[in-house]
């Protein structure tokens, strides 16, 4: 008896620390970031510059939100055999979603390892305008993001480099 006293406790503070906040907000929003990160090698030739590249398992891609100059959030996944990655969070900031970027970060890949800005993942890509938006939860799917060889890497030709 003593025992189904306590669970009806422990119950009723559980459920009153939910309806004040303690445990989470009820206006938080969860976000949902993905996409996928594919290997391009120009050697197959330039017609199949985005038809014949291939998924790079363990890529990792990350996102970075700012406010007012200062990282609010920060978050990466890797990649899985698809390519395919999945960046969820809860956001009880209420950030902008205009001031996050997705960039890639690294590729396991010895041969595809060069980031291309094809897709935007070298520089990074701000979130836009929501795939999907249904009660709390906002999902962006982005394009594709791109790593190549060595041998595809264009060279920099604005010279920023060569500083005599």
């Amino acid at each position: 008896m003593g025992e189904m006293v306590l669970l009806i406790i422990a119950s009723s503070l559980l459920m009153a620390s939910v309806s004040t906040g303690i445990v989470g907000a009820a206006n938080d929003e969860v976000i949902n970031v993905g996409g996928k990160v594919l290997c391009q090698d120009c050697t197959q030739g330039w017609n199949e510059w985005l038809n014949g590249a291939k998924p790079i398992k363990g890529s990792r891609v990350s996102i970075t939100c700012f406010n007012e100059g200062r990282i609010v959030y920060y978050g990466s996944d890797e990649t899985d055999e698809t390519g395919e990655y999945e960046i969820t969070f809860i956001d009880s900031k209420k950030i902008n979603p205009r001031d996050c970027f997705l960039r890639l970060v690294s590729s396991p890949d010895p041969v595809c390892n060069i980031a291309t800005n094809t897709g935007g993942g070298r520089e990074g890509v701000a979130l836009d305008k929501p795939t999907i938006v249904y009660r709390d939860i906002t999902k962006y799917l982005l394009g594709s993001f791109y790593y190549t060889t060595p041998m595809c890497d264009e060279p920099d030709a604005t010279g920023s480099e060569n500083k005599f």
